[in-house]
């Protein structure tokens, strides 16, 4: 008899409510039990949709003393699903860890496909999309500069998560690196209302953001090296 699964890794959309697919929502209607990386923005979308499941907080600072508790209530045959606040869990969210365990422990698991921020950034740049490396956020101090040294020779595109309030300070560690004609692409707000995109070089990107401080959240594509 084939193992029922017992772990749902769902995506949750990244802007446009409308993004969440029907399979998504049929899986969290099922469910014992969601576990959500933010309670209060899960359960905005689960009302949206009508759906009427206990809702646990699993987010990066408690996940490490959850995550076995998590593991038991899943070996006496709870039903989980895994949400993040947008996209796909794990990708730069918690998941990981909880994977990882559940493996451990011969529990089935399914990771349905969904929205990324990531793809939508990717296919919009322009760049070669045949090959490409994903550097998630870099290190917010420490390590940052020697992350950025040890991409100089990457010849794939190159796609990292970035907040506002840090993207000049990045765009500029990457021009002072690898060279300030380097074509990037930065798309925020991806499928919101003012979604944006902007292409250039990275002075170019430097200058229109001195100016023009960016909301929102941001995924920056790197061009491939020349």
């Amino acid at each position: 008899m084939e193992q029922e699964t017992q772990l749902y890794l769902v995506p949750t959309p990244i802007g446009n409510l409308e993004d969440m697919t029907y399979r998504a929502v049929n899986t969290l209607k099922k469910v014992d039990i969601i576990l959500a990386e933010d309670t209060r923005t899960s359960g905005k979308l689960l009302k949206h949709y009508d759906i009427q499941k206990p809702l646990k907080s699993f987010h990066i600072h408690n996940e490490h003393h959850k995550v076995n508790h998590i593991i038991e209530e899943l070996q006496s045959g709870k039903v989980m699903a895994l949400v993040s606040d947008a996209g796909t869990p794990g990708i730069s969210d918690p998941g990981f860890l909880l994977v990882r365990e559940a493996l451990k422990n011969d529990i089935k698991l399914e990771s349905l496909p969904g929205a990324t921020a990531l793809i939508p950034a990717l296919i919009k740049s322009g760049f070669p999309n045949d090959r490409f490396v994903f550097e998630g956020f870099l290190p917010h101090k420490k390590g940052r500069k020697t992350r950025i040294e040890k991409l100089i020779e990457e010849d794939r595109t190159i796609i990292f998560y970035e907040s506002p309030h840090r993207l000049l300070k990045t765009l500029t560690q990457l021009a002072e690196i690898l060279g300030e004609e380097r074509e990037a692409s930065v798309s925020r707000e991806l499928t919101k209302l003012y979604e944006q995109t902007l292409t250039g070089s990275l002075s170019s990107l430097i200058n229109h953001f001195t100016t023009t401080p960016p909301k929102g959240e941001i995924v920056l594509v790197l061009n491939a090296k020349p």
